[in-house]
């Protein structure tokens, strides 16, 4: 975990993540007490806590290492990602307001307990990750709904606690084509996926100073088996596609071909990261990958990657 936290240092980001090698989801359920799992479906058949003082493993490792690391390099400024209630409630039998409002409880105790400020380390961000909104047609959640408000409540109460430990809040989603996250009062930043009309909309400013939040620009495209996919066809075109693509992660796989040449490039991170400062200027905060990399055919590609992200952030900012 350490040595991990030191290549992403490594490689010029300011804020990391945790290294987040388990899945996004289980690694929370593990942390939760009074649950059940009936047929493949959770249920929390007794009052829901946590367990094992709510502390993320990984966060206590780096806290627990923050001497050796701001040795090198400097107060350690850290990331948090945490799944968000929505996305954790498809893996429920039943979903329903009081889910939505067990879940924030124990994802509040969560947060709090994993927020620290200390003389070699601080968590600055803290994250809720909600890929499935948006994304996904959710009666549950629809406008007027009461789901929809006991959501808004859900990610309040979370958020609360990030922001009166004094972090700075983030909810990242894969589409903002369900807007309301725009109502939850204790959310700062918001982010999506490179693409996003939330990044080319000219309405956007005008929510963005009606509703005081900010954004994290996504500076790339993180689907490598799309990224291989674009290039092979602009370069060899349709017809040779399937071949080429298949010919390519045999080459891949087999240590013949180096991955990084189908990554997106710093010139086209940092137009990406020009024109949303154009439209939106200081209501953009930070910048990123869209999204996590463990996708990627190998953890040196993933860090070059992470390694142009932070050269196309310092030299536009």
């Amino acid at each position: 975990m350490i040595d991990s936290f030191k290549d992403k240092l490594e490689t010029g980001l300011s804020i990391p993540n945790y290294p987040q090698f388990r899945d996004m989801n289980e690694m929370f359920f593990e942390l939760m007490s009074g649950l059940s799992k009936i047929e493949n479906k959770y249920f929390f058949l007794e009052p829901a806590g946590v367990l094992k003082g709510g502390l993320i493993p990984e966060v206590e490792a780096l806290r627990r290492n923050s001497r050796i690391l701001s040795e090198k390099y400097g107060k350690i400024r850290l990331k948090i990602c945490v799944t968000g209630p929505h996305t954790l409630s498809y893996f429920f039998g039943f979903r329903n307001c009081e889910l939505f409002e067990d879940l924030a409880r124990v994802l509040a105790k969560i947060v709090a307990a994993n927020i620290f400020r200390e003389k070699d380390i601080e968590v600055a961000l803290v994250a809720l990750d909600e890929p499935l909104l948006g994304t996904i047609d959710d009666p549950l959640v629809e406008f007027g709904s009461e789901g929809r408000e006991c959501l808004v409540d859900a990610l309040n109460r979370i958020y609360h606690e990030a922001k009166a430990r004094g972090a700075k809040t983030v909810i990242h989603l894969h589409s903002t084509s369900n807007t309301l996250f725009w109502d939850v009062e204790n959310l700062d930043v918001v982010e999506s996926h490179v693409g996003d009309l939330l990044y080319t909309s000219p309405k956007t400013k005008e929510l963005l100073e009606k509703y005081d939040k900010f954004l994290k620009v996504g500076l790339c495209r993180t689907d490598f088996d799309k990224l291989v996919h674009d290039k092979v066809k602009a370069e060899f075109g349709e017809k040779l596609l399937s071949e080429k693509v298949a010919e390519i992660w045999k080459r891949i796989k087999a240590g013949e071909l180096d991955p990084s040449y189908y990554l997106e490039g710093v010139e086209t991170m940092e137009k990406r990261l020009k024109k949303a400062l154009e439209m939106f200027g200081d209501r953009v905060l930070y910048a990123g990958p869209e999204c996590g990399l463990g996708g990627f055919p190998s953890y040196s590609c993933a860090l070059e990657y992470l390694r142009r992200v932070a050269l196309a952030s310092s030299a536009v900012g």
